[in-house]
């Protein structure tokens, strides 16, 4: 790898383990336990408005949770040497993409046809 390559891996490190960690922190904010599930207050009321809240919070944290899988895939990459290497057609993703979307797991290319 070269040097200009090593700083911008170093880069994109740390912003995938600040975002990871805010990530983690929402998780928590809303009551994610370790277990995996969301915890709720014993007092919420059984009311449909409640009810239709907690379907809403367990959907946000469905989506936090599959961008900390993105987030942690991407660090395991970067670990064993295979980041920035589309996992559709092997090429290498470009670094403006990289740096746009840390965890990117796909060309532009191969994205784009996916859409």
């Amino acid at each position: 790898m070269t040097p200009m390559a090593d700083t911008l891996h170093a880069t994109l490190r740390d912003q995938l383990q600040g975002e990871r960690g805010r990530l983690m922190d929402q998780l928590r904010q809303m009551g994610h336990g370790p277990n995996g599930n969301l915890t709720f207050d014993d007092g919420f009321a059984d009311s449909g408005q409640v009810t239709a809240e907690r379907g809403e919070v367990n959907a946000l944290a469905g989506n936090l949770l599959d961008t900390l899988q993105e987030i942690d895939d991407a660090l395991r990459k970067l670990n064993d040497g295979t980041y920035g290497r589309c996992e559709s057609c092997g090429n290498a993703i470009a670094e403006a993409r990289l740096e746009a979307m840390p965890a990117a797991r796909l060309c532009i290319t191969c994205a784009s046809k996916r859409r």
